[in-house]
């Protein structure tokens, strides 16, 4: 496979940026030593397909003050609970008293909502298309038992339009896209074809295991070197162009597209899911609204240059020394999927 590929990048002859979109390829790419098989001048940089890592400042401290509210639990998944907000983590927030409890699956916040009658149950809901199907079928098994104490904080964003704003960007070259497989297991691969036909970038949806990586990446430097651009898919086993209808069709029916504000990236024209009108009595936005202050990104971190592929983490100042893991600066170094935390246990600074 290694000869294959740099017979084909000798074809093309110069040099190739790929980003690999999803956080669970950085650190797949890192765990099979990937990055050590590629000839020089094929760059592969890390995107924003981490929904830790893009969920803004203000959102983690709009479900921080749901969450001091004493009517209210919190719900959320565990890697959201050490995201830096603008002076509080959620984990900060818990450990000065507020009752913010891990689950893991939305539905566990209806026997949660069952056992604490007297509160209301706000489910702070992150993730790309993966996971946003749980949280529509709980928000429709919620109306169906009747639960009334039950709501939801959408944050969910959506892949597609944060690519198209990537192309847009001047402060990048991408010339290839390794896509999302988990992702693309809802949403297929059809809503991806403008890649190719707009911007002419070869892309193809990969797997996670180093044979699926490196097939992936010989079937882009093919289309490189044939000189096309198409959607193709590596993935076969799970991925189909038309992905998954009754998943998507939980996600239709509840969440509406919206403009959303990406962590260190900015606004993204359609690239949220707000909920629908008709779920707006379980909407915590509508039925419990907050204000909280704006702050700015932390000085000096360069997270948002890293989820556009500007950046490297290892270029950034903080990396591994102000913020690392145990003390995290910008929230890619917190999901185990982030960039800079990838880099950090797999590259760490010297």
């Amino acid at each position: 496979m290694k000869e294959l590929i740099e017979k084909l990048y000798a074809k093309i002859n110069r040099p190739i940026n790929l980003m690999e979109v999803c956080g669970t390829h950085t650190v797949a790419l890192f765990k099979h030593g990937i990055r050590g098989l590629l000839p020089d001048g094929l760059r592969l940089l890390s995107g924003p397909g981490c929904p830790v890592c893009v969920t803004s400042i203000k959102d983690v401290d709009k479900a921080i003050a749901l969450a001091q509210r004493t009517d209210v639990i919190l719900a959320t998944y565990g890697d959201m609970m050490r995201v830096p907000g603008g002076k509080l983590s959620l984990s900060g927030a818990k450990a000065e008293g507020a009752d913010i409890r891990i689950i893991y699956s939305p539905l566990d916040c209806l026997t949660m909502a069952k056992d604490n009658p007297s509160k209301k149950i706000v489910f702070f809901s992150a993730g790309f298309e993966t996971t946003a199907p749980n949280a529509a079928a709980t928000l429709v098994e919620a109306d169906r038992q009747g639960v009334e104490n039950f709501y939801v904080y959408s944050v969910h964003k959506v892949v597609p339009p944060a690519l198209s704003a990537l192309l847009q960007s001047d402060d990048v070259r991408i010339d290839g896209f390794l896509l999302p497989g988990h992702v693309s297991t809802i949403i297929g691969t059809r809503v991806y074809d403008f890649l190719a036909a707009d911007y002419g970038k070869p892309c193809v949806v990969a797997g996670f295991g180093a044979q699926d990586i490196l097939s992936a990446i010989v079937m882009l430097l093919r289309q490189m070197a044939e000189g096309r651009a198409a959607v193709e898919i590596q993935y076969t086993s799970v991925v189909t162009p038309e992905g998954n209808p009754k998943a998507a069709k939980f996600i239709e029916d509840c969440f509406e597209p919206c403009d959303s504000y990406w962590r260190g990236i900015g606004v993204i024209p359609g690239s949220g899911l707000c909920m629908r009108d008709s779920f707006r009595h379980r909407n915590a936005e509508a039925v419990l609204p907050v204000n909280v202050p704006d702050y700015p990104e932390p000085k000096g971190c360069m997270c948002g240059l890293v989820l556009r592929g500007v950046k490297t983490p290892n270029e950034c100042r903080l990396f591994g020394t102000a913020c690392t893991p145990e003390r995290p600066v910008g929230a890619c170094m917190v999901s185990t999927e982030g960039s800079c935390a990838a880099y950090y246990r797999f590259a760490p600074p010297a």
